[in-house]
């Protein structure tokens, strides 16, 4: 690893926001899917979260299968895998996540509206059939992207964009980016695991803890 790319692995992961996710509710098209994690790495999303569509397998997300249009996009956005939308929602809910669940009901408001510099979470359903009426009932609000053609909705991954970059607009004017938000432990981990992918695995069935690097991001020995 060259001094410069662990300086930009650093700068990346200073930046990180592990208190701004997204939850993919059953989002069936692998492009759709694809495009929504680059998005979050774009944003600086630290994890995201999916359920699996309909009759496919946990493994989908699991095993970052995500195809070329992300680009290498997965390798800095976990996914992690939920059997079901709703327990995702009030797990989320029970770490402190608001839940803004993309949806028309009687509630919703425009996604402009929320704070957005809270712990959030933002649910996206597939285009086919949206996120379940149940799971909107369990998010904290429903927003909505306003209209103003003849379609009624958005692609699910342009409206992740338009959703995602609305809350870095937030957090960019709060300050939220200009000081880590990661533990500094989190920090050093990720830094080794992004730095040294071909190693990190080694070291964690070992049982073992990553070594330090120094300041041009080599192994101290």
């Amino acid at each position: 690893m060259t001094p410069e790319r662990y300086q930009k692995i650093l700068r990346v992961l200073r930046r990180r926001q592990p208190t701004l996710t997204v939850l993919m509710d059953e989002v069936n098209k692998p492009h759709n899917l694809s495009a929504i994690v680059r998005t979050c790495d774009a944003v600086g999303v630290l994890e995201a979260h999916a359920v699996a569509p309909r009759g496919g397998p946990l493994a989908t997300f699991e095993g970052q299968t995500y195809g070329a249009t992300s680009g290498s996009a997965h390798k800095w956005v976990p996914v992690r895998a939920h059997a079901d939308t709703l327990g995702a929602v009030r797990a989320l809910q029970g770490h402190g996540f608001q839940v803004l669940a993309t949806h028309l009901s009687q509630r919703s408001v425009d996604y402009r509206d929320p704070d957005y510099t809270r712990p959030t979470c933002v649910l996206l359903g597939a285009e086919k059939w949206g996120v379940s009426d149940e799971a909107a009932g369990a998010a904290d609000a429903n927003i909505v992207i306003p209209m103003l053609g003849m379609v009624q909705s958005l692609n699910v991954s342009v409206a992740a964009a338009t959703i995602l970059f609305e809350a870095q607009r937030q957090r960019l004017a709060a300050g939220l980016y200009d000081a880590p938000q990661l533990e500094e432990a989190d920090l050093a981990r990720l830094a080794f695991e992004w730095g040294y992918p071909d190693l990190a695995p080694g070291y964690r069935e070992r049982g073992e803890d990553y070594p330090a690097l120094d300041g041009a991001g080599q192994i101290v020995r």
